[in-house]
């Protein structure tokens, strides 16, 4: 089947307060109507970036007071896989910016003045992005592979940052360090990098299976100048970061799982109007959705996107609603991550069950949807540091 835009955005899990949306269903719409080039040219999704730029969507998290749109974190991850349903790269490059743009807004209602600077450059349409992977490094936002030297006024920071989605577009970037000045006491800087700063240099890498247009290449720092009033915490290598780096946490776990499973979702949408469209004589010629085992594949991938859907957004609402997770919040944010990812993944394969073998094609929407799915898996923490972490907080070992 042909790529589609016949089915409307998807609204299931919403709570029954409707939502605030930022995104109209027609620029959805029109988004999904790149994605596919995108993907076939490996290119960034640069007029995308520019028409949610427009939406007022990069500064979607923001307080209205400040300049935003005040959506809460629920509603930014019901628009993140809405987003995600109709073009996956788009989605999942915005959600590098969404990730500290939330926790920004949420400091900012806290009464934090420390980020006003920040809060004053999203509003002006600026594009944050991540820094945090590094070649070697799996520890994640722990420990860092690059330097941070101490110097007069600020820091200087070397390194190499891998999978640093919106390359082509971020104004600022935010890194995270090691500062050995103390060798008995080793501290983790996180700052944002100017891309005007001296020293930074793109190399462009991405070429990859899947979520192409993310144009998530390699960014090189060699001693750029971060002064301190672009450092936005300071501590132990392997303590808990500060309240806004911590707050990253309950913003990119929930919005992967979302962006994934609303992948899932348009895989599974598109696979069911395949078996409603083409026939099958082995049933005389009618759909091949009276097939027996084309309901039970709709079945297991209905089954498997409900219980994540579920999962995610009795999660999200509760974060925005300000419930207390106690020791079980960490679990509760990776194993949203993880079941999302995984469900994901699972209703995809479901999907290409139903619709058959044409979804193999290059022209046809399941065949990219199915690459694109298969970063999920990846994104830290990934799928054995959670089974790790979760494993051993089971068996009371932390």
């Amino acid at each position: 089947m042909s790529e589609t835009t016949r089915r409307e955005a998807p609204t299931t899990g919403q709570p029954s307060a409707s939502p605030r949306r930022a995104l109209s269903d027609d620029l959805l719409k029109t988004l999904h109507s790149r994605a596919a080039g995108y993907d076939r040219d490996n290119r960034f999704f640069a007029e995308d970036l520019e028409e949610l730029r427009e939406a007022g969507y990069l500064r979607a998290a923001i307080p209205e007071e400040r300049g935003g749109l005040g959506l809460t974190l629920a509603e930014v991850n019901l628009e993140q896989r809405r987003l995600a349903y109709w073009a996956p790269s788009t989605a999942l490059g915005l959600t590098m910016h969404l990730y500290w743009t939330g926790p920004a807004g949420e400091r900012a209602r806290a009464g934090d003045t420390s980020l006003d600077w920040l809060i004053e450059e999203i509003v002006a349409g600026k594009v944050l992005a991540a820094g945090h992977g590094e070649p070697g490094n799996d520890t994640a936002l722990d420990d860092s592979l690059s330097v941070a030297v101490p110097v007069d006024g600020g820091y200087l920071i070397s390194g190499h940052k891998i999978f640093t989605s919106l390359s082509p577009a971020w104004d600022w970037l935010g890194i995270h360090a090691r500062d050995d000045s103390d060798p008995a006491h080793p501290k983790i800087v996180h700052a944002f990098v100017s891309r005007d700063a001296g020293g930074v240099r793109t190399v462009e890498t991405w070429d990859t299976l899947g979520v192409r247009a993310t144009a998530s290449h390699d960014t090189y720092l060699d001693d750029v100048y971060v002064p301190f009033e672009r450092v936005v915490g300071i501590n132990e290598v392997g303590a808990v970061p500060g309240a806004y780096v911590a707050g990253i946490f309950p913003w990119v776990l929930p919005l992967l799982g979302n962006v994934y499973l609303g992948i899932g979702r348009r895989a599974v949408d598109v696979a069911l109007d395949a078996a409603r469209e083409r026939s099958a004589l082995s049933v005389g010629g009618a759909a091949a959705a009276t097939k027996a085992f084309v309901q039970y594949h709709a079945a297991e991938a209905e089954l498997v996107l409900e219980g994540a859907t579920a999962q995610l957004d009795e999660l999200t609402n509760g974060l925005s609603a300000g419930v207390d997770y106690g020791e079980r919040a960490l679990l509760r944010l990776f194993a949203a991550k993880e079941n999302g990812t995984r469900a994901a993944r699972t209703a995809t394969d479901l999907a290409l069950e139903i619709a058959g073998a044409g979804s193999i094609h290059k022209r046809n929407e399941l065949e990219r949807l199915y690459r694109d799915v298969r970063a999920g898996g990846f994104h830290p923490p990934n799928s054995d540091t959670v089974r790790d972490f979760i494993g051993r907080w089971a068996l009371g070992l932390l």
